[in-house]
């Protein structure tokens, strides 16, 4: 079990900002969240494998991944805790661009079609960026089983994956925060 407390602490100290943002769906936003100064922090990316893994539980999928850049430390983490407790788990990057040299893949990794595959993402506004990793694997034969993330920022990206039957699982809510709409307003 991880320390959710800890992990919570330290995305409050590093990762959330105040101030005007334009966020990557293009929205205004009071607050950022910058978890890469979470995941790129060895005791942050620990906690965030962890309670990754929590939320996998005993159904583990054949891999792990998202789109990259922002994925990567976070199925980093998933794979190297998961190989500490002798867990059989593979990873996936999802490239927002093919490589214009070698395969030209927009999918790096040791997987087959069929297999299945959990996408993992820090911060969910809108969900377009996990979209477009669940896209991109499926062109690829891998099946998606779900969306995890660290924070759901509630604009509307669990919506967007249910409408296409896929489900959201975070390790928090912009709410846990004190931020964020109020429940009935949803």
């Amino acid at each position: 079990m991880y320390d959710r407390e800890a992990l919570k602490t330290l995305v409050r100290e590093k990762a959330l900002r105040f101030g005007d943002f334009t966020l990557a769906s293009g929205k205004k936003a009071k607050y950022y969240l910058d978890c890469r100064q979470v995941t790129l922090d060895a005791q942050g990316v620990r906690l965030v494998g962890e309670g990754m893994l929590d939320l996998l539980g005993g159904n583990l999928p054949d891999l792990v991944g998202g789109m990259a850049i922002g994925a990567d430390p976070i199925t980093a983490a998933i794979l190297t805790l998961a190989g500490v407790r002798g867990l059989a788990l593979r990873g996936a990057m999802v490239r927002k661009e093919a490589k214009q040299h070698g395969t030209g893949k927009l999918v790096e990794g040791p997987f087959r079609d069929g297999e299945s595959i959990v996408i993992v993402e820090d911060v969910v506004t809108t969900g377009g960026s996990s979209l477009l990793a669940i896209e991109r694997c499926e062109a690829v034969g891998l099946r998606v089983q779900r969306v995890l993330a660290i924070i759901d920022r509630l604009e509307g990206g669990r919506e967007a994956f249910a409408e296409r039957g896929y489900e959201l699982t975070t390790l928090f809510t912009i709410r846990d925060f004190g931020i964020g709409p109020k429940p009935d307003s949803q």
